[in-house]
């Protein structure tokens, strides 16, 4: 999975004329509908918000089978017109898995229809969005990787209740990027309604696994930009 977070050049997208401008919001759609297709194919899913603030203007998350087919995505990204007028501010790399502490000896996961769900997701098109990396916190006695096996799956057991009590108001996507960037996980929420988010991020904040061990990195809250909503929004 890729997360590609850009900032609009706002002062070259006012000086360029209103065929550049039509032209590249056209390639942009264009891509999104070829994108829709693929998700209805099953073959992978996308989501793109905007962001609040001034860490980044959008979102683009694509998600593949292969980090080959997201690595081709992003260059077919990259030379477009529509890209000629961003400017890069964080991206990240990761893919999905499945957690270790809530898989079941000898089960194949494939075999789970929830499983399969969670390993295979197709993202939600819902109102808003938040997304942070993050990591296990490795301190002298807080340092998570020195626990025991049994008492980690416990702590991570608690801390899945929390999120539980969010089910139809929260979607949760966890994806793994040891080795891959430079946080060891990143996460990724979206909600009808952005105060489930805050509530759901703030009861967590009291679970141990997060107050004790967890350490995280910045986040980008945003909403929803369809097909539809890209002319308008970039109308100048």
């Amino acid at each position: 999975m890729l997360h590609d977070l850009r900032k609009i050049d706002w002062i070259k997208w006012k000086q360029a004329s209103e065929s550049e401008r039509t032209q590249a919001v056209k390639e942009l759609q264009d891509m999104l509908t070829a994108w829709e297709d693929v998700e209805e194919n099953r073959e992978g899913s996308h989501a793109f918000y905007s962001i609040m603030g001034h860490k980044a203007d959008f979102i683009l998350m694509i998600l593949r089978p292969t980090i080959q087919e997201v690595s081709d995505i992003e260059l077919r990204f990259n030379k477009s017109k529509f890209a000629e007028f961003t400017i890069p501010s964080y991206s990240y790399v990761s893919v999905v898995e499945l957690s270790k502490y809530m898989a079941k000896e000898g089960e194949n996961p494939e075999d789970n229809p929830g499983v399969r769900a969670r390993l295979k997701p197709r993202l939600p098109k819902w109102e808003h969005i938040c997304f942070y990396p993050m990591d296990k916190r490795r301190e002298g006695n807080d340092n998570w990787y020195m626990l025991p096996m049994d008492e980690r799956r416990q702590l991570m057991y608690e801390h899945s209740f929390t999120g539980r009590k969010y089910a139809g108001k929260v979607k949760q996507i966890i994806t793994g990027s040891m080795g891959l960037d430079d946080w060891e996980w990143s996460v990724t929420l979206f909600a009808k309604d952005m105060l489930q988010i805050k509530k759901l991020i703030y009861e967590m904040r009291f679970d141990v696994v997060s107050a004790r061990y967890g350490e995280f990195g910045s986040f980008y809250v945003g909403n929803l930009l369809t097909i539809d909503d890209i002319p308008d929004y970039f109308a100048v």
